[in-house]
């Protein structure tokens, strides 16, 4: 499989600048996203890749003095995780609960942990291309609920799991059961090789809301951490396997996008339970009204 990779160029440069644009690129099909001697680096993969979508979804970018241009070039499918290593790739603490961290930086964590007991549980984490290392404010809000849930011997699926992290945190504290799915197939061997290093088990499948009933199950806690336009079309099909007393966590967008979200979420017949922001990124638990 071939890959477009697109090369950013902000200016002026921001780190909110930065974060609205990979929110908009995801839209567009963009998968993962490097930076990286000043520019932002997407890949996309070469049958998803549509420079017009690309260029109207940048003409309406919501800071307007910034300008972006781009370049891009095609490029095969490989594994990153030099190109991760090159982007130094640093040990996260979430909420002194969790420190996610790489293979080469795991027995310092663990004697690290021994000696302060500041983050007792530790995730090892191998990013290869896929999307979730931890870094992202959404995916630290979605472990951060994961910490403050009662998961022993529940069931959670994780869609769109990227590398496996929330799958396996839901596993290290006490799920049953825990399914995953990406459409991409990086992210797919990426999670089932993350949850091997961290000996847990998950069943992962390879595709989009569409495998979900392969797993012949319902499920008490249901994790979507992607953007909008996903979580809109999805939300239908995540709804109709939560069991009743369960939970849906949604993140991946931003703020002002809550209204069409929990809108869809009213007509499904969900009601909102909480609601976490950082840095105008959004995560929203739902539960059955």
């Amino acid at each position: 499989m071939n890959y477009i990779e697109i090369k950013f160029y902000l200016s002026p440069d921001s780190s909110t600048a930065r974060d609205l644009l990979t929110a908009i690129a995801g839209e567009t099909g963009c998968e993962s996203f490097i930076e990286n001697n000043g520019a932002v680096i997407a890949y996309c993969q070469e049958e998803n890749f549509d420079e017009l979508i690309l260029n109207k979804a940048l003409a309406d970018f919501p800071l307007p003095n910034t300008k972006i241009s781009f370049t891009t070039s095609k490029v095969e499918d490989r594994n990153w995780n030099e190109e991760w290593e090159q982007n130094n790739f640093k040990p996260i603490i979430i909420e002194h609960k969790c420190l996610i961290c790489n293979t080469k930086d795991v027995l310092q964590a663990k004697k690290s942990a021994l000696n302060d007991n500041s983050h007792p549980l530790i995730i090892e984490i191998n990013p290869c291309k896929a999307f979730g290392t931890g870094t992202h404010e959404t995916t630290q809000m979605i472990v951060s609920q994961l910490f403050n849930m009662d998961l022993k011997g529940k069931s959670v699926l994780d869609c769109g799991c990227g590398t496996g992290i929330l799958g396996i945190v839901a596993s290290k504290l006490g799920a049953r059961k825990v399914c995953a799915y990406d459409v991409d197939s990086w992210s797919v061997k990426n999670t089932i090789d993350n949850m091997k290093q961290n000996d847990v088990t998950l069943k992962v499948l390879e595709g989009n809301k569409h495998v979900i009933n392969k797993f012949e199950t319902n499920f008490d806690v249901i994790l979507a951490n992607i953007n909008r336009n996903i979580v809109l079309d999805d939300m239908d099909s995540l709804a109709a396997v939560l069991n009743k007393d369960g939970f849906l966590i949604l993140s991946g967008f931003y703020t002002e996008d809550n209204e069409l979200i929990l809108d869809k979420a009213k007509s499904l017949n969900l009601r909102l339970c909480l609601q976490k922001e950082e840095h105008r990124w959004c995560c929203l638990v739902l539960q059955p009204a």
